[in-house]
């Protein structure tokens, strides 16, 4: 019982250290530049000011950038995971030749660094005439995203009981059929932990979309944050404005699909 409470505790302590710059980001969004050149960042607002947002989102155009993270993290997660999906099946399931380097070679690719992979993304994007646009951006995070997915897949589904799979084949169901009505369905709640992951991930990527999404329209809001640091007309107020509504979207997504993620990191893929 003590070590139960104890744990329970120290859960709730982690949980207050975590939220406290959280919070005091949040109240300092909220007051005027006077109060907290008066008062300091750690009182109490004296009433609601909400100038500091506004001419924030104003300034950055924050409704374009958040329309373009939302657009190139949803499409990330929906095509990562169906191509980790496909390449898992092939390499789990289907056990094509060579397998056990193919799997090497996605696990190095989960180790290379971004600057590694900044110069050859670049000449191909210039070559192929998608530098500076969003699907150039989708297209390689897709590609990162997927190997992870793959090399995480590929183990899952090494385990799927052959049985359904010859039982379906008996039934007449080929192998497309096959994956797309049983295996996916048995593996959802991986998918959907994978398919949180990857949208959160790519949400707070900031290098590559830097490098990439040079014009102003097509930038994504990490990068717009890192952009605006340091900017004289940037005072405190309008500094905390930025880092809560560059925050705001991610946490709201996590705390819509916090049960999902438990539930599909509780259950498991194959059931």
């Amino acid at each position: 019982m003590i070590r139960k409470y104890s744990v329970l505790v120290s859960l709730a302590v982690l949980a207050v250290v975590m939220l406290v710059p959280f919070a005091i980001v949040a109240l300092n969004a909220v007051r005027s530049p006077e109060d907290y050149a008066a008062n300091g960042p750690l009182s109490l607002p004296d009433g609601l000011y909400l100038d500091g947002i506004a001419e924030f989102w104003n300034r950055v155009d924050f409704g374009g950038k958040l329309w373009n993270s939302l657009l190139i993290s949803g499409s990330v997660a929906v095509l990562a995971v169906v191509l980790s999906v496909l390449n898992a099946y092939a390499l789990g399931i289907g056990r094509v030749r060579g397998r056990v380097w193919i799997m090497v070679v996605f696990l190095v690719a989960n180790t290379l660094p971004q600057e590694a992979l900044v110069y050859p993304l670049y000449y191909l994007g210039k070559q192929a005439g998608l530098y500076d646009t969003r699907l150039g951006v989708i297209i390689i995070f897709t590609v990162i995203q997927s190997a992870f997915g793959t090399y995480l897949l590929s183990s899952v589904l090494g385990r799927f009981p052959h049985e359904i799979l010859e039982a379906a084949a008996i039934d007449g169901a080929g192998k497309w059929r096959a994956l797309w009505r049983i295996v996916v369905p048995v593996s959802r709640p991986t998918l959907s932990v994978l398919l949180i992951f990857f949208f959160i991930w790519t949400w707070n990527e900031f290098f590559l979309p830097l490098v990439f999404l040079v014009s102003n329209e097509n930038q994504t809001v990490p990068v717009a944050l890192g952009v605006l640091q340091g900017d004289k007309m940037m005072d405190a107020t309008m500094s905390s404005a930025s880092a809560l509504l560059g925050v705001l979207p991610a946490v709201v997504f996590f705390l819509i699909f916090q049960r999902t993620l438990t539930r599909g990191v509780t259950v498991g893929a194959i059931k």
